[in-house]
C-alpha cells in the first residue's frame, strides 16, 4: 500500500512525523537507491526498499509510550555531541528505539513524553491538534495584571506571536501579594524554544523555577526526578482522542463611550 514517506518512517519507529519531514527535506532518505526530498512522495513499506541514513526500515516496533520526570541539567534529545547527560540515558530496559515527544529544556524539570509511535508524537507535539503542556512557574517580583494579560494575549518574539495561552497566578512569596517572588500555572499549546523563560524575560520578570506538571490530561505528581512509567491503555486512549477548546484572547478592556446628550437624541430622532 503506498503511503506518505513521513508516515512510513514514523510508523517504524524511527522518528516522529515532524522529525520524518526533516529527514526527507536535509535528503537522509532514499528509497530504492535513490534520495527523495520531496515531501509528497509515496512508497510501499512492503515493497520498497525506504532507509533513513542508509538504515534500512523493517516491519514497525511495538509501541512504546513512556512518561519520565526529567531532572534538570537534562537534554530532551536522543544524543548530545557535548556528551551531556540525555533523557535516553536515564531509560533501561527498553528495546524498541523510542525518542522524546516535544522539548524540555536543559535547565527545566518535569513530564516527559517518550515513544516510538510517531501519530501520537505528532498529535501531542502539533499545536494544531489542541495537545495542552501545563506549567509550574516561578518568576522573579510580581508582574502586574496588564502584563500577564499581554502574555495571555500573545507576544511577538523573534518576529513571530505566541498562541494566546492560559495564565493562573497561584501565590506570591512576600507577606502581601505585592511583595516577594510569584509563582504562576502555564498553560500553552506550542512549544517554542525556551518560550515560557522567554515570555516572561519580556515583561521583566525572569524565570527562577520551571516545571512541566501535565502533558494535555496527564500527570503524576508521585513521579520524582530521573523516575519513569509507562503510560497505561486508558492514558493512551486519551492523548489520542483528546479533544480541548482553544483558549480564548485575553479581552481587551472596553472603552466607556458617552451616552448621548437629550439635544443629540432629538436630533436623531427627527432625522429618522
Amino acid at each position: 500500500m503506498q503511503e506518505r514517506l513521513q508516515k512510513i518512517i514514523a510508523h517504524a519507529g524511527f522518528a516522529s512525523r515532524r522529525e520524518a519531514e526533516e529527514m526527507i527535506r536535509t535528503g537522509r532518505v532514499t528509497v530504492n537507491g535513490r534520495t527523495v526530498t520531496e515531501l509528497g512522495t509515496k512508497a510501499d513499506a512492503a515493497r520498497d526498499h525506504v532507509k533513513v541514513d542508509g538504515k534500512l526500515i523493517t516491519h514497525a516496533e511495538p509501541h512504546r509510550y513512556i512518561l519520565l520526570y526529567k531532572p534538570k541539567e537534562v537534554m530532551t534529545t536522543v544524543a548530545d555531541p557535548e556528551g551531556r547527560t540525555t533523557v535516553i540515558d536515564l531509560i533501561r530496559g527498553i528495546r524498541e528505539r523510542i525518542y522524546p515527544v516535544g522539548r524540555l529544556d536543559y535547565h527545566s524539570e518535569g513530564l516527559v513524553l517518550l515513544t516510538n509511535d510517531g501519530d501520537l508524537a505528532y498529535k501531542v507535539s502539533h499545536p494544531t491538534h489542541g495537545s495542552v503542556k501545563t506549567y509550574s512557574v516561578k518568576v522573579r517580583g510580581v508582574p502586574d495584571q496588564r502584563s500577564i494579560e499581554k502574555l495571555q494575549r500573545g507576544i511577538t518574539l523573534e518576529g513571530k506571536r505566541t498562541l494566546p495561552c492560559e495564565i493562573e497566578r497561584i501565590k506570591t512569596t512576600g507577606r502581601h501579594d505585592d511583595e516577594g517572588n510569584s509563582w504562576f500555572q502555564v498553560k500553552l499549546r506550542e512549544g517554542r524554544t525556551q518560550q515560557i523563560r522567554r515570555m516572561f524575560q519580556a515583561i521583566g520578570h525572569p524565570v527562577s523555577k520551571l516545571k512541566r506538571v501535565a502533558i494535555g490530561p496527564i500527570s503524576d505528581p508521585k513521579l520524582t526526578p530521573g523516575v519513569w512509567r509507562e503510560l497505561t491503555k486508558s492514558e493512551v486512549r486519551l492523548l489520542t482522542k483528546q479533544k480541548e477548546a482553544r483558549p480564548r484572547r485575553a479581552g481587551r478592556p472596553q472603552s466607556r463611550k458617552k451616552s448621548a446628550t437629550p439635544k443629540a437624541r432629538r436630533t436623531r430622532a427627527r432625522r429618522s
